[in-house]
């Protein structure tokens, strides 16, 4: 039974797609810039073609398509004469009737989209979530990913208050952070999971913000170690700011992010962006920490590799050093006096890391002192 109802939801989310394709189709057509024959009939024969097969869609929809559709022909039957006031009148009349009936429809449909979109993944993930400590015989990883990816896609569209509703009511912060922190799931499921949290922080940070702070969501971004996992970290701090720095500092996440720069090149970069976005927003505690976790040391040798192997090739790590100080310097989470310190701290800390090469520690402390685009 199960089988046979999983392609079925499948097929109802894409004929509510084609029907909103064909709506699209006479908003365009309809344009007074497109007011040719060929594009009015293309439009009536898909929404007449399209009227047949919503006949599966709830009563009110599929009344409300059938009118647009009369409304449609009625509007297309109306040409304005040349000089006839009368028939130009009606006509925009018409045209206007045409829009109203099919914002309405566009409306439903996209609440029938949404509420498909949502309750698909939710279902797959309850079944997922009942199943022995293994994931079922029938998973398909495929699958998941193209669900939670029609989630993240909707979310990036911008903000919906029905949406939203839909969101609180179904509870999917909490099945997309379960993923995210479930090592039964591949890399690939997790770092889907964990775009899709990003989008509904940014579709609503109000509403979401708390969530990510007092749930699993940060460690778990850490703890993956992967290249994505770090630029949704980056993402979600650019968007939270201080206070989810605070929450990485707090549970030892800043000292394993520096950890993060002796990893293989595609991390590097992503830890190192990520340990900018922390100076920028972070306050006195969270620079610190990346301090005393030996960052200065390791942005210097990775300078110094980047200039030995890189002559040619624009780096991440291109004048690091400087770019991290002009990041601190410019950055929101500390008084004036905190920056005049820490960039001494900085200052120190290069020389105790170029020790044995006086020429190279003058470069670098030249290029802190006159500072580097971050």
């Amino acid at each position: 039974m199960e089988e046979r109802e999983e392609p079925e939801a499948m097929d109802t989310h894409h004929r509510l797609f084609k029907i909103l394709e064909a709506l699209n189709r006479v908003s365009h057509d309809f344009q007074p810039s497109h007011n040719s024959p060929d594009s009015d009939s293309s439009a009536i024969k898909a929404l007449l073609e399209l009227r047949t097969a919503s006949a599966s869609l709830p009563f009110s929809l599929s009344q409300q398509l059938s009118r647009l559709v009369d409304s449609v022909q009625e509007l297309h039957n109306s040409k304005p004469s040349k000089h006839g006031v009368v028939s130009f009148v009606a006509h925009r009349v018409r045209s206007h009737e045409v829009s109203r009936l099919a914002a309405g429809v566009e409306s439903e449909l996209r609440s029938l989209i949404d509420g498909e979109i949502v309750s698909n993944l939710k279902k797959t993930l309850s079944e997922i979530r009942c199943s022995p400590a293994n994931l079922p015989p029938s998973f398909d990883a495929d699958k998941l990913f193209d669900k939670i990816t029609l989630l993240q896609e909707r979310l990036s569209q911008g903000f919906d208050i029905q949406l939203q509703d839909l969101l609180l009511k179904s509870g999917v912060f909490a099945e997309l952070e379960w993923v995210l922190c479930n090592p039964r799931f591949s890399i690939t499921i997790r770092d889907k999971a964990a775009i899709a949290l990003k989008e509904l922080v940014l579709f609503n940070k109000d509403v979401f913000v708390g969530s990510v702070l007092v749930g699993g969501s940060v460690n778990a971004l850490i703890s993956m170690n992967s290249p994505s996992s770090l630029q949704v970290l980056s993402s979600l701090i650019k968007a939270i700011k201080s206070p989810l720095v605070e929450e990485i500092e707090s549970s030892g996440g800043i000292s394993k992010i520096v950890g993060y720069l002796s990893e293989e090149s595609e991390t590097r970069a992503t830890a190192f962006n990520c340990l900018m976005e922390i100076g920028f927003f972070g306050r006195k505690e969270a620079v610190e920490a990346m301090i005393n976790g030996g960052l200065i040391k390791k942005l210097v040798e990775l300078q110094r590799s980047d200039e030995t192997t890189n002559k040619t090739k624009e780096s991440p790590f291109e004048r690091c050093v400087a770019r991290f100080a002009v990041q601190i310097e410019m950055g929101e989470g500390l008084r004036q006096r905190e920056k005049r310190a820490l960039k001494q701290v900085i200052l120190n800390r290069v020389r105790e890391a170029c020790v044995s090469d006086a020429a190279e520690c003058a470069t670098i402390i030249s290029e802190v002192l006159w500072g580097s685009s971050p």
